[in-house]
């Protein structure tokens, strides 16, 4: 026996989430299904308005309500240190820390030839034209400890080899394999203010 379409389609559409198998998917549509329609409503028009309100900085590349974000528009923010993270959610850890007062770069990915992710699939060029500019002096690269971002790191470094850019990693203690965003805040803060020179 199978379900009414309207709830395959929910399946469906729930599977398509990282980490949500079908046995999971089966059970948050069948919750949704049971949700009064001011939730159900509130629910859906998020999901819309993420696509239609979200842009990633011009920038940074950072998701963002504007086409340049509130951190690369803050005068505040040192704009001579950028911290390159892999992704939005490694953004954000940093930002908790709230020790960190540079700007960022949101690579949106990692090199993974495994997975045929190269440099040129990611936001690196980006960054490589905003490391021409003559304020900026250091770069940290803040990107996971697994191959990856270890590879990403290097392939980096590498290119910024023989510029007068100071290039920093962020300190070890944060275990090999470990992803930033789920790293504590006060080993994150020790792993910013530890970082060394590559």
């Amino acid at each position: 026996m199978q379900y009414p379409k309207p709830i395959l389609d929910l399946i469906d559409s729930y599977s398509l989430l990282p980490g949500i198998g079908r046995k999971t998917a089966i059970r948050l549509a069948f919750h949704t299904l049971k949700m009064n329609d001011n939730d159900i409503n509130n629910f859906a028009k998020s999901l819309v308005e993420l696509k239609e309100k979200l842009t990633n900085c011009e920038v940074c590349h950072r998701l963002s309500e504007t086409s340049v974000c509130d951190i690369c528009t803050d005068n505040s923010r040192d704009k001579s240190t950028i911290c390159v993270v892999a992704n939005d959610n490694d953004l954000v850890a940093m930002e908790n820390m709230q020790q960190y007062r540079g700007v960022y770069h949101v690579l949106d990915g990692l090199i993974s030839p495994m997975d045929g992710i190269g440099p040129l699939d990611i936001n690196i060029k980006s960054l490589f034209e905003r490391a021409q500019d003559p304020i900026v002096k250091e770069i940290i690269l803040a990107t996971n400890s697994s191959p990856e971002g270890e590879g990403t790191a290097s392939f980096i470094s590498k290119y910024l080899k023989n510029t007068d850019i100071k290039v920093t990693r962020i300190a070890q203690g944060i275990s090999f394999g470990s992803d930033i965003e789920y790293v504590d805040e006060v080993t994150l803060s020790k792993a910013i203010s530890g970082r060394i020179e590559i």
